[in-house]
């Protein structure tokens, strides 16, 4: 039997076709020769791997050099030394490492709402321990971290008369402002906020100082007063700025601070003295200098712009909480009295006291009402036998 002429052809092809694709698969297939090189010719083929990538990369439609999703690769991705040394500069933690650019360092370390910034870059204040609350220190009998007040069962709204917390009327308005600024013949009532205990929700009205920090604020270098405090943003009248936070001393403690200290460190021991309509003054010291927050930079100014009010929450120890006694512009510094002149006046054992003193250092406030020197409370160096210290 003969096979036709064509069938031998087509089975000839089918044939080749396989053997060709088995010795492709298999790597067996012979390559065609080089051309050899005619004298003066360069050799102008590229390499296999960058060959097929930009072949590759050619025709797929999202990886062409006019696509955003796929850039072209950068040349330059060796890091420069100096940025290097700027991100170095950023990761630096410690103070032994390197200088940590000013401008992006937050002096809450995080532990505010709102992230504090430096000014100038390149400058940064001594190293401190920041704590946006007060912390108990030597001396102190009562811990401020502690609860000690019932909270209120109220499940709507806390209303004076039915609120225990609101014990004498209300502290905020609608807007958060305070209500009751006092004045310089009338003693503030004392402010109770609703505390964890409470009932009541988050979003209460009572509930202002314990939110913590809302506006944005900067601690800047001054010409002759050191560090300050400023706002970045405007603050409206009566709302709260920030708190006096740091460590809650007792008496005999303070004095032994202020002995070790000289002339030239700033003093950052605050005493508050609370009048009670029992006639019994409670007393309060502060020192926001290991361990404290970014109010340990508010400066002292003859027309201050912030007024400090004793507020209570979970504990007795009082927040020391500083309100706008009005309305205060973006870039402005925000100041206080040191002497508390601005809410009560002073008998006339607190004038002899802050009248006295050894070596006055100098106001630079700069206001008309300027008294020439810092307040100075004569009463934290010298022994007054019985006081009362919280």
């Amino acid at each position: 039997m003969s096979v036709p002429y064509k069938a031998l052809y087509y089975l000839l092809c089918i044939w080749l076709k396989t053997e060709r694709a088995t010795r492709k698969r298999r790597g067996k297939l012979r390559r065609r020769p080089h051309r050899p090189l005619v004298k003066g010719e360069r050799k102008t083929t590229t390499p296999k791997r960058q060959r097929r990538r930009t072949t590759r990369d050619s025709q797929h439609p999202l990886r062409g050099s006019k696509s955003p999703r796929w850039p072209a690769p950068r040349d330059d991705r060796k890091c420069p030394r100096e940025s290097r040394k700027r991100v170095l500069a950023g990761m630096a933690t410690s103070k032994e490492g390197p200088e940590r650019p000013t401008g992006r360092l937050d002096i809450a370390r995080g532990l505010e709402n709102v992230p504090v910034s430096a000014w100038p870059s390149g400058a940064e204040p001594e190293p401190f321990q920041y704590t946006p609350d007060h912390v108990a220190g030597p001396g102190t009998d009562i811990d401020p971290t502690q609860i000690t007040f019932p909270g209120c069962i109220c499940l709507k709204t806390c209303l004076p008369g039915t609120c225990s917390c609101l014990r004498h009327a209300e502290n905020y308005d609608d807007n958060s402002c305070l209500i009751d600024t006092g004045s310089q013949g009338k003693c503030a009532n004392p402010v109770f906020e609703c505390n964890i205990l409470c009932q009541c929700s988050d979003q209460c009205k009572n509930r202002v100082v314990q939110q913590g920090l809302q506006f944005q604020l900067q601690v800047f270098k001054t010409d002759k007063k050191g560090w300050g405090l400023r706002t970045l943003e405007f603050i409206p009248k009566g709302r709260f700025v920030c708190e006096y936070a740091g460590e809650v001393l007792g008496y005999s403690e303070v004095q032994r601070r202020i002995q070790l200290q000289t002339i030239q460190n700033p003093n950052y021991i605050i005493a508050v003295r609370e009048h009670v309509y029992s006639g019994q003054v409670i007393e309060t010291f502060v020192d926001p200098a290991s361990i404290g927050n970014i109010g340990r930079f508010l400066n002292h100014s003859c027309e201050p712009n912030l007024l400090m009010i004793p507020v209570r929450i979970d504990s007795m120890v009082p927040k020391l909480a500083l309100f706008a006694a009005k309305d205060i512009l973006p870039e402005e510094e925000l100041s206080y009295d040191y002497s508390g002149r601005f809410l009560n006046l002073m008998d006339s054992k607190d004038k002899e006291r802050l009248d006295q003193g050894k070596t006055r250092k100098p106001c630079y406030c700069g206001t008309r009402s300027c008294a020439a020197f810092l307040p100075y409370d004569s009463s934290l160096y010298c022994p007054l036998g019985k006081s009362n210290i919280s």
